[in-house]
């Protein structure tokens, strides 16, 4: 029997870039060979498509292969682009189709795309606006001062990793975290803080005989110096990562039902991974990711790891979710 051809794509245009390329190595290191041809798909910042250093066209490389992993995060390759182009090629990939990737990476409409379920998911929000690059004045940024009180959290409207995100405690650091982002002509959505244990947990599909398989959500806990889960903590190692987190019964299984629903509702496919904040009052819901992070660092391998499940045996189960299942 003949092995199946997997381009694994990384790199790409976002602020991402060099995240994509880890979790890109991560997979081609750790895919079955005796099972897969892995090839190297690396997308260089201007969006030019390589393989083995040789620039090719999409179409080229895509014809000549069985199934894509998506390795890609950020925009491009999470916001449904790349998605639109491999279904215009027929070709399977694994993670979320082109209109579910494309509402999740936008912050604020995914929170509206959850709101109507509110009160039947018994889940929460920060209150937040949202600022367009057009339109900024120092009007918004009063108003949105009387919503709610700082501190307040700073976002890019899309992308991930924490790129570009920053806690303020006055009105002279929100300005300038404000005037940061759309500086760059990103859109930026302001929340106000809430204070509480942050919580990640990720959600595999088909496995281990259940439909909607759930990890054991992870405790994220900063180390001093950061007072969230930064870029930083994320990949330079400054946070301590409790799997299974210190939640009570209570808080664990609401992480792990809201995971579930979220992932359903939204209508996510393969695996997915939500964050939130966990109070006295409630778990608050930050955003989910379609592609989350494979590298050394990331989270949903360390989840797996809890429960003894090799990072080969999940790759190899993500690309045969692509391969029968690309609904």
């Amino acid at each position: 029997m003949s092995k199946v051809r997997v381009a694994v794509l990384r790199g790409g245009p976002s602020t991402e870039y060099d995240i994509s390329l880890k979790t890109g190595n991560a997979v081609l290191s750790h895919l079955n060979t005796e099972k897969y041809v892995p090839i190297d798909v690396f997308i260089d910042k201007t969006g030019i498509w390589h393989v083995s250093g040789c620039p090719k066209t999409p179409g080229n490389i895509l014809e000549q292969v069985d199934v894509v992993f998506n390795a890609l995060h950020g925009e491009f390759g999470e916001d449904g682009t790349v998605q639109k182009l491999l279904d215009r090629y027929g070709v399977p990939y694994t993670g979320s189709c082109a209109s579910a990737s494309a509402l999740c990476l936008n912050k604020f409409l995914v929170k509206q795309a959850l709101l109507p379920y509110q009160e039947e998911l018994g889940i929460h929000f920060a209150k937040h606006v949202v600022l367009y690059p057009a339109e900024y004045s120092d009007t918004d940024v009063q108003q949105m001062l009387s919503l709610f009180q700082l501190p307040a959290v700073v976002k890019p409207l899309t992308g991930g990793s924490s790129v570009g995100v920053s806690i303020v405690d006055d009105k002279e650091s929100l300005y300038n975290a404000v005037s940061l982002v759309l500086g760059e002509g990103k859109r930026v959505i302001i929340e106000e803080y809430i204070n509480g244990k942050e919580a990640t947990c990720g959600i595999i599909e088909q496995y281990r005989g259940d439909p909607l398989y759930v990890t054991l959500p992870i405790e994220i806990r900063p180390s001093a110096g950061h007072r969230f889960f930064d870029y930083a903590a994320k990949y330079e190692n400054a946070s301590e990562e409790i799997c299974p987190g210190n939640f009570s019964v209570i808080e664990k299984e609401k992480i792990q039902s809201l995971t579930r629903d979220i992932h359903r509702i939204l209508g996510l496919r393969h695996y997915s991974r939500s964050d939130f904040i966990v109070t006295l009052t409630g778990v608050y819901f930050l955003e989910v990711n379609t592609l989350p992070g494979l590298t050394e660092q990331s989270l949903i391998p360390k989840a797996l790891q809890a429960v003894g499940c090799p990072f080969p045996e999940f790759l190899d189960h993500l690309v045969q979710l692509a391969l029968t299942n690309s609904r």
